[in-house]
């Protein structure tokens, strides 16, 4: 079969090679490349092309046959994992310990590639998991036609039927979702906070209005409840938030007085860390686009009148051009803005800055905005290695240098890995 010759449904022999970032392994068929799920690097598998044709760059493939395989594959633990079964998991296949190597290798790859940074990465297992399996405690499942609760198959609207999720929480599961019958929804969002019941939010086609749920941090560095929407963002991962919280503080050693700015601040979280390090004798301002977020956010952080929060997207705030994806949360969608006028509310300087940015990152501007305030020390949070590098290739080219760099398994059995990233101004 010639390469010009494959096209979905084909099926061929290859052997894979590295890991790619989004869960794939690349491997290569008469000059095509191929991201192949469900393999590992260095098995010899038979695939099945799912995507792509002769005009296109690259095909995406399933392995559908292990002729020759990994010593670090293992029987996925859920029956629901698999080539054209559900795409909510990306690493069943493999062990534990292995996933987070082989997620090491694709946050330093990344960094080398697009930051020219060579870094030796290690990605920590987060408290909170059983070896990857029932640990997320925010889950949303799609409606099939059969009225019944599922998960898409990979880069599908597909819905598979699915009688339980094992890198779901057992009280998300055992909310009955997966057995009830949800006609009319669209989609079911079920939350087990960190106090209380599970809810369980129905997802119909106008908005609806969640209920507010009690969420702890239970750290080193900051230990309290926060308010927060059902459907408002917070770490699915029990024990992400007082992780990531930790890495934060530790990283930054925020001293008392000093004034600290978090960017996409959310429910309060870092902000929270923050105004308890700085003291009353300090300053934290918080920005954050969600109005609902805010709400809470100002709520939360009343007892520590030295906060000041303020409602706008990240880059409006500073009166930065945004090009690309909103930058104000940490969920957004494709937009373009016009400068405007930096908020008078920001100050003129900073000597620390906590940017947790959406999935593509804070973006040139929003760095140089942050950079113009001359911080001493930055902490980056970072969902998407390769936002990450290309934000820490802008810090870079604007005098700050990469001192720490600690990545976490906040999302077993998924390709996902968080970054908490610290940035100093360079003395040299």
């Amino acid at each position: 079969m010639s390469e010009a010759d494959l096209t979905v449904g084909d099926e061929v022999v290859v052997d894979a090679g590295p890991i790619a970032h989004g869960g794939f392994v690349v491997a290569r068929h008469e000059g095509r490349v191929l991201f192949v799920r469900h393999t590992l690097p260095g098995e010899r598998v038979r695939v099945r092309i799912t995507e792509g044709g002769s005009g296109d760059r690259f095909l995406r493939a399933d392995a559908v046959e292990v002729l020759d395989a990994s010593p670090h594959r293992v029987e996925p633990p859920c029956p629901y994992a698999g080539p054209g079964l559900c795409g909510g998991c990306d690493f069943q296949h493999v062990e534990p310990a292995e996933q987070r190597r082989l997620k090491a290798g694709v946050v330093a790859e990344q960094l080398q590639r697009l930051a020219h940074v060579e870094r030796e990465v290690v990605v920590e297992p987060v408290p909170g998991d059983v070896d990857g399996l029932r640990w997320r405690t925010r889950a949303e499942f799609a409606v099939g036609r059969d009225a019944r609760a599922g998960m898409r198959r990979h880069r599908s609207h597909d819905v598979l039927t699915i009688d339980d999720c094992l890198i779901a929480s057992e009280r998300v599961v055992g909310t009955g979702v997966l057995q009830g019958h949800w006609a009319g929804e669209k989609a079911v969002d079920v939350i087990a906070p960190s106090e209380g019941a599970a809810v369980v939010v129905r997802i119909p086609s106008d908005e609806t209005v969640a209920p507010v749920v009690t969420e702890s941090v239970v750290g080193q560095s900051l230990s309290r409840e926060f308010e927060v929407s059902a459907r408002g963002f917070w770490q699915v991962h029990p024990g992400a938030a007082a992780t990531f919280v930790d890495a934060v503080i530790d990283g930054l050693q925020p001293q008392p007085g000093e004034r600290c700015l978090d960017l996409y601040a959310g429910v309060g979280v870092f902000t929270s860390a923050l105004a308890q390090a700085v003291r009353e004798g300090g300053q934290v301002i918080a920005v954050e686009s969600d109005a609902t977020a805010v709400a809470q956010a100002r709520l939360n952080v009343e007892s520590t009148p030295w906060v000041h929060y303020v409602q706008g997207r990240v880059d409006h705030v500073f009166g930065v051009e945004s090009t690309g994806r909103v930058a104000g949360s940490r969920k957004g969608g494709r937009r373009r803005s016009a400068p405007r006028r930096p908020n008078s509310a920001m100050p003129p300087t900073a000597d620390i800055v906590v940017l947790d940015p959406p999935r593509t990152g804070a973006g040139k501007a929003v760095i140089g905005a942050v950079v113009s305030l001359a911080p001493r020390a930055l902490a980056y949070v970072a969902c998407d290695p390769a936002a990450l590098a290309r934000d820490t290739a802008y810090l870079m080219e604007r005098g700050y240098a990469l001192v720490s760099l600690r990545a976490f398994d906040a999302f077993p059995m998924t390709h996902h890995v968080e970054c908490v990233a610290i940035f100093e101004r360079d003395q040299l």
